[in-house]
């Protein structure tokens, strides 16, 4: 599967998705951050701030960690 189907699928997978703990609207970037941090083929997410709760680290490691990800090329974060 080529990088852009990847993508494609994650993109379609994110629509009307809640956090499962705080009931929040995801982002594909929650999305994202749950399926790197968490499992890859999760079919329900936390939002990124209840994932830095749940993990113990503050919001802005996560960004930190969330544009590392993008810089090394995770599709998850494109």
């Amino acid at each position: 599967m080529t990088a852009s189907a990847i993508f494609a699928h994650f993109q379609s997978d994110m629509n009307s998705k809640t956090c499962i703990s705080c009931e929040k609207d995801l982002t594909s970037e929650d999305i994202g951050f749950h399926k790197k941090m968490v499992n890859r083929g999760a079919e329900e997410f936390m939002c990124i701030d209840c994932l830095c709760e749940y993990f113990g680290i503050p919001r802005e490691k996560a960004d930190e960690m969330i544009e590392n990800f993008r810089r090394m090329g995770c599709v998850l974060f494109n």
